[in-house]
């Protein structure tokens, strides 16, 4: 399913002695095919999250438009923005992202139970076990490193099954043979299974895995 962005921009208004205002994201467009992983690079402050989460549906642009499919996401109620979200639209977030009251595979499993699907147990087996973090299946995340919760979040994406793949930074806390293990999953995942990939990531080396590649700095793409 392509996701595609028009003429979006983010801009955060705040007084310094005069109204003002700091654009993080400038006026910019952008398609992401199905079947494809798009690298996004650049340093950090950059707006690359930002970017992220306006492709996401989680932070409304300033102005312009994000179109999955034919469906205007800003243009939804809420209620049936995060319902499209937990269905089409899988997000790796940069922070952590753990209920530390549940194990790793109820974490992996939670995004499903949210929306009311039937849990998908072997599924999410599976996907720990490709991470290699499968021994950690009923482990506490306090007692995970910050790579294996990196990797928890990845496999908790991958068991939704989502048409769109989003991560920030998802190799941000491993190793050199975790980050080809992840890259060469999420390429998989674009080339083998049809879905829309877009990473954000400052590994050179990830290029590449990529069939596209950006770059953003001071919030302008090119």
């Amino acid at each position: 399913m392509i996701l595609r962005a028009e003429n979006i921009s983010k801009r955060y208004f705040r007084r310094t002695g005069q109204a003002n205002y700091f654009e993080a994201v400038k006026p910019l467009s952008l398609a992401l095919e199905p079947g494809s992983l798009t690298l996004l690079m650049g340093r950090s402050g950059g707006g690359k999250t930002t970017l992220l989460h306006m492709l996401s549906g989680l932070l409304t642009p300033t102005e312009g438009k994000v179109w999955l499919g034919d469906t205007d996401l800003y243009a939804l109620p809420d209620a049936q923005l995060s319902r499209l979200r937990g269905e089409q639209i899988g997000v790796v977030p940069q922070g952590r992202s753990a209920v530390d009251t549940l194990t790793v595979l109820e974490n992996v499993l939670l995004p499903g139970q949210l929306c009311g699907r039937p849990a998908k147990q072997e599924t999410a087996l599976y996907w720990l076990e490709a991470l290699e973090i499968g021994n950690l299946a009923d482990a506490r995340p306090a007692a995970l490193s910050g790579g294996e919760l990196r990797r928890m979040a990845i496999a908790r994406v991958l068991t939704q099954d989502p048409q769109v793949i989003l991560a920030d930074e998802p190799t941000g806390d491993l190793d050199d043979a975790s980050t080809r293990l992840v890259l060469s999953i999420l390429q998989k995942a674009a080339h083998e299974q049809g879905k829309t990939v877009f990473v954000v990531t400052h590994e050179n080396d990830a290029r590449e895995y990529a069939d596209r590649v950006y770059r953003m700095d001071g919030g302008s793409l090119s």
